[in-house]
């Protein structure tokens, strides 16, 4: 009898309904850095999320094609207002192009990633 109780108690609590988010879900939230894939297979972009700072990170399976360049080395928010999760990255139909939301004042902007350093940028949405 005593194992049946315990045994229900502890269902009910891995299905607490006040705590619905998945883990995974919280600590992508909370991350300083994010890695988000692009529709190339080799080139990820790293998003600092607290202030909009941005890199494209490429790597190959051969070691020649390594790398990491900025794309925007610019902070978007102002020191005192960072947070955690504040930016976040959302794909496009273009290979090439994210759109940059800032989840707190919803100013939105144009990435763009290269492998040329005059075709990568970062452009407001206005």
């Amino acid at each position: 009898m005593l194992v049946c109780l315990l045994s229900i108690f502890c269902i009910q609590a891995a299905c607490n309904p006040d705590d619905e988010t998945p883990e995974a879900v919280r600590s992508e939230e909370t991350a300083v850095y994010r890695l988000f894939p692009t529709q190339n297979i080799w080139t990820f972009i790293k998003l600092d999320t607290r202030n909009g700072k941005m890199w494209q990170v490429q790597f190959d399976v051969n070691g020649e094609n390594r790398f990491e360049v900025y794309l925007n080395l610019m902070p978007l928010a102002l020191k005192s207002d960072e947070v955690n999760g504040r930016f976040e990255l959302y794909p496009t139909q273009n290979i090439y192009n994210f759109i940059l939301l800032d989840r707190i004042d919803g100013r939105t902007w144009q990435v763009q990633w290269s492998t040329k350093d005059e075709n990568r940028g970062l452009i407001p949405i206005q």
